[in-house]
């Protein structure tokens, strides 16, 4: 027992300053660049292209927001905007596949994914989606009703006042990783020397398959779909470093997570916008289930190829 708790926080302990070291850093200076032009600027660049997302151009401001920082900062410069409700059913899409892409993004690559895989997947899969629900959809046109949010946040007077808030926001962050991480650590660790884990990977086992991964993953994909991608990367560390999760695995279970992630949590904040929040998750289900087997075929294909090929060169 003692054992088991003291292997789990080392874990925990260890995965949380491999993280902290990602995620402090990124959320400062993001969060000192809230306070600057930068992002305004950087808004102002992609607002010409916001006609073929079916958005007006001042919907680049939350767009670049939610990217940049996270969905709560995202959500809230939407309800600071007079926009349709299918306008903002687009935005609230766009960010669900792409958002906090800073930090997700880094702590992919810590795992030992390729950085520009994991931009080209999230940012491709809002832009396309964007580009569909426009076309296919013709209703929406009525105004959204916001809920009672709160977005007022202290602005902060003068440099010195934005880096500790900067400081503050980033160190707040490495505590929060640490009060998810390193309790999740504990519970697998327990679970792993009870046995449990070896029947939770069997019961999850149809589901791995179908996504053309190995049962090893299991743990892996329910820790993004429940906790998210930057918590969840805790247990994807622990995964390659025990479970001997493959390099192929590990990036289908990380496609199908960057489609898919924190599913409760991120559909769940998108109710105050007024926005039907049910096709919303389903979507990102069902694009995360299509994607990864289409890349687990194609890339199965790829295997077998150069084997046909060798044992046709033996014969």
């Amino acid at each position: 027992m003692g054992k088991s708790f003291k292997l789990g926080l080392q874990a925990g302990l260890q995965t949380t300053w491999t993280l902290g070291k990602v995620i402090f850093p990124i959320t400062l200076i993001v969060g000192m660049l809230q306070f600057t032009p930068v992002l305004d600027w950087i808004a102002k660049l992609i607002t010409p292209l916001m006609g073929i997302f079916g958005l007006s151009g001042e919907a680049a401001i939350p767009l670049v927001i939610g990217n940049f920082l996270n969905l709560y900062a995202g959500i809230g410069a939407i309800l600071s905007l007079d926009l349709t409700v299918k306008e903002v059913f687009i935005l609230a899409l766009m960010l669900s596949f792409s958002h906090n892409l800073l930090i997700e993004s880094s702590v992919a690559a810590k795992v030992g994914l390729k950085l520009w895989v994991i931009l080209a997947v999230r940012i491709g899969l809002a832009l396309v989606s964007a580009i569909i629900v426009n076309l296919v959809w013709q209703g929406g046109s009525e105004m959204a009703k916001y809920g009672f949010v709160s977005t007022s946040e202290a602005v902060p007077d003068g440099w010195f006042e934005i880096i500790l808030m900067g400081v503050q926001k980033a160190a707040l962050g490495v505590v929060q990783l640490a009060l998810i991480v390193i309790p999740l650590m504990i519970i697998i660790q327990f679970l792993k020397d009870l046995g449990l884990l070896k029947v939770f990977t069997k019961w999850m086992a149809p589901v791995t398959r179908l996504l053309g991964m190995k049962e090893n993953t299991s743990m892996t994909l329910v820790a993004g779909l429940t906790i998210g991608l930057a918590y969840g990367a805790g247990v994807m560390i622990q995964a390659v470093k025990e479970d001997n999760v493959s390099k192929k695995d590990l990036t289908l279970a990380f496609i199908f997570l960057v489609a898919c992630h924190a599913v409760v949590e991120d559909t769940l904040i998108f109710i105050p916008l007024g926005i039907p929040v049910l096709p919303l998750l389903i979507i990102r289900l069902v694009v995360a289930i299509v994607l990864t087997i289409t890349i687990a075929a194609i890339w199965k294909r790829a295997e077998v190829s150069p084997r046909r090929e060798e044992a046709t060169y033996e014969g």
